[in-house]
């Protein structure tokens, strides 16, 4: 008799739609959706993982952020990236993870003044360099030609 190679019996032929990759096309031309009245601009602080993130919101509160299910493992967010959350009435430091805007739409949103000039879009962390920081500059040691004699 022949050896059973596994993956499953006859109908593993036939791929089903669902398994394989989803069209992601709609994602790039869409319209830029601004904040309404219980949203607010947010950027990640740091993922915490069971669906949750950190993020500060642009009002200046740091709060605990749900990621809807239509977004779960389907939209991927990081620290750093800008979202738009949706304020409890009843939890002020708890919000809901509505949209996670693109990069380009993230920028626009600056350009239109939605986010202020203090919030730092390609970075990966938030909250790494401040503003008057000198762009880390002593990141590195100039050594002269008599430290090298010396070595």
């Amino acid at each position: 008799m022949p050896k059973n190679k596994g993956k499953g019996g006859k109908n593993r032929k036939i791929s089903s739609p669902r398994k394989r990759g989803k069209n992601e096309a709609d994602d790039e031309k869409r319209e830029l959706i601004f904040k309404e009245d219980g949203q607010e601009y947010a950027q990640v602080l740091r993922m915490l993982g069971n669906g949750r993130c950190e993020a500060m919101c642009i009002d200046g509160t740091k709060r605990l952020c749900h990621i809807r299910g239509k977004m779960h493992k389907k939209v991927w967010i990081a620290a750093g990236d800008i979202i738009l959350v949706g304020l409890r009435d009843f939890q002020d430091d708890k919000a809901d993870v509505i949209l996670k805007y693109m990069p380009d739409e993230a920028r626009l949103l600056k350009a239109y003044g939605e986010l202020p000039d203090n919030v730092r879009l390609n970075e990966g962390i938030a909250g790494g360099l401040d503003e008057d920081d000198d762009g880390g500059a002593d990141d590195y040691i100039e050594f002269g030609d008599d430290d090298i004699d010396k070595l």
